[in-house]
């Protein structure tokens, strides 16, 4: 179930910087196994983690709540955490970043044109194609740095689809039922067009994991479905306060 109210996200945000902090850092030293493949497609994710997130925390401070700008902010820290960790994965196995990528370019121009719902429609394609990539990586590459980079980035990424997901459902509910589907549907058909991209641009990678192209996009397709469901719902519940009553008869 998807979280109400942006203070039990700051919270869920702070608790995993802290857990991170004690953690640590993957063994760096003990290097990686990558095979050319996966460095091209390793430094492409790398690129698209990259980034000051300036454009998204100016629009989430447009939206007039304090609250979900501090989340926003502790998202991008986790984003960024996620283009470190891959530039040190690149080096431990004797490779550099790239400098940009033309698919990177793109999902940044489309999400600068309008405001913060099409900003987070299109980052959740991003967010979506990701989901299926880093599973794909933690599950299908035999170095086992690798696999705890990507299982790493994967964990917080199944926590940022929820997150966007109340947003976009806060946006979006002010439209009728039918307008709210429509939009969902289309950006179903979006995320279709993209992960067909990034099937092509990646088969390599792919197929070193053990996926085939088509599996990739039908994954992202099926795993979008809950989603949609979840931003086109229409109003979200208030969030419980401490000492409300549970039994208010209907």
């Amino acid at each position: 179930m998807i979280k109400t109210g942006y203070e039990a996200w700051v919270r869920e945000f702070e608790a995993e910087r802290e857990r991170r902090a004690a953690v640590g850092d993957p063994d760096w030293a003990e290097g990686a196994q990558l095979p050319a493949e996966l460095v091209r497609s390793i430094g492409k994710f790398q690129v698209g983690e990259d980034g000051d997130g300036s454009a998204l925390c100016g629009k989430a401070d447009l939206a007039g709540d304090p609250v979900y700008s501090a989340a926003v902010r502790l998202f991008i820290a986790e984003e960024q955490n996620h283009a470190r960790m891959l530039r040190l994965l690149l080096e431990a196995g004797g490779a550099g970043t790239l400098d940009g990528h033309w698919s990177d370019a793109a999902f940044v121009r489309v999400r600068r044109l309008l405001g913060l719902r099409v900003e987070l429609l299109v980052l959740m394609i991003a967010e979506v194609v990701a989901l299926g990539y880093y599973r794909a990586l933690r599950e299908g590459a035999g170095d086992p740095l690798v696999r705890e980079v990507a299982g790493r980035i994967l964990a917080d990424e199944e926590r940022h689809v929820p997150f966007h997901c109340l947003r976009l459902r806060e946006g979006l509910a002010a439209l009728p039922r039918p307008a709210r589907r429509a939009v969902t549907a289309g950006w179903r058909g979006l995320l279709a067009g993209a992960a067909m991209l990034v099937a092509v641009d990646h088969g390599p990678a792919l197929r070193t994991l053990g996926v085939g192209r088509g599996a990739f996009v039908a994954q992202a397709l099926r795993s979008s479905a809950w989603m949609a469901r979840e931003m086109s719902a229409g109003p979200v519940p208030a969030p419980a306060r401490a000492g409300a009553r549970t039994d208010v008869r209907v």
